[in-house]
């Protein structure tokens, strides 16, 4: 696999506590990765991490063969809260973002490449509005579109659609989901939200409970790419991942923890549920009635 992103046994301690420890992941390029596990497991601190915002107490995460050192435009961060500049208009927000990345650039091109990105997200004609003036869904628009506009390498989002309504976030979910399917962006996301890790991610990383939090598998998503929200509740493993996933969080993140690790945290298992071991997935178009 193309180790685009790769986590090196890192950990993170506050004095006497140990967040966690030893943790090795490989991301590819242009894999949506989504991270589930209990609060208090270190998901963020990994996050934080991986933008250069934060530094592990060990080991190394190294991104296209470069070890973080800081922040960088390569990666962008979306946030729960948008973090929007109140007192700039959304094409404002966007160009100021853009400016950043290239200074060089002359005002017609800022523009041009922030226009670009505010219409990925479906925002023309909001260009003149200010935050104040726009929903939540919108201000979430704004700040994936600020995030695409500096054409980063990676995508991190910590959680970014938990604060808005049911409709919204399945939208921007489906929005979120389209533009990478486009862009062939690489996603590291943290979510506490089963459905929409197996609705975006390609790759569903599990931690155990914290303190001194491990991985404990990554469950390799059978489902289709080309997937609709409206039926993939149909899919035959559609429930044989959703279950996995649950059963997880519920009981075997805990025996897991208690239990202590017995294989290599280098090799952290890849399981596909609902698949039997060298048989290949059924088709993409089957369906249960």
């Amino acid at each position: 696999m193309d180790k685009f992103i790769s986590i090196e046994g890192i950990a993170k301690r506050y004095g006497a506590t140990t967040i966690f420890q030893d943790l090795w992941l490989s991301v590819p390029r242009g894999g949506f990765t989504c991270v589930i596990g209990h609060s208090g497991c270190g998901k963020t601190t990994v996050l934080n991490i991986l933008a250069g915002l934060d530094s592990p107490s060990a080991g190394v995460v190294i991104v296209d063969d470069q070890a973080i050192e800081g922040p960088s435009l390569d990666r962008a961060v979306i946030f729960q809260s948008h973090a929007l500049l109140p007192w700039r208009t959304v094409m404002g927000n966007v160009a100021y973002a853009v400016s950043s990345r290239w200074r060089r650039h002359s005002r017609d091109q800022i523009q041009r490449q922030a226009q670009k990105f505010i219409d990925l997200v479906g925002l023309t004609g909001a260009e003149g509005k200010r935050p104040a003036e726009l929903s939540g869904g919108m201000k979430q628009r704004v700040g994936i579109a600020r995030a695409l506009s500096i054409e980063p390498k990676i995508m991190l989002m910590d959680e970014p659609f938990s604060a808005l309504d049911a409709l919204t976030r399945g939208t921007l979910q489906d929005e979120v989901r389209r533009i990478c399917r486009t862009t062939g962006q690489t996603v590291f996301m943290i979510t506490h939200d089963v459905d929409e890790a197996i609705y975006l991610a390609d790759r569903i990383v599990l931690m155990t409970n914290g303190p001194d939090a491990k991985l404990a598998e990554i469950v390799d998503n059978p489902l289709p790419k080309e997937r609709a929200r409206a039926d993939i509740h149909r899919h035959p493993l559609y429930y044989a991942v959703r279950n996995h996933i649950i059963d997880f969080l519920v009981t075997r993140s805990k025996s897991f923890a208690q239990e202590g690790r017995a294989h290599d945290p280098r090799a952290v298992p890849l399981v596909r549920p609902g698949i039997i071991a060298n048989q290949s997935p059924p088709d993409a178009s089957a369906r249960v009635a």
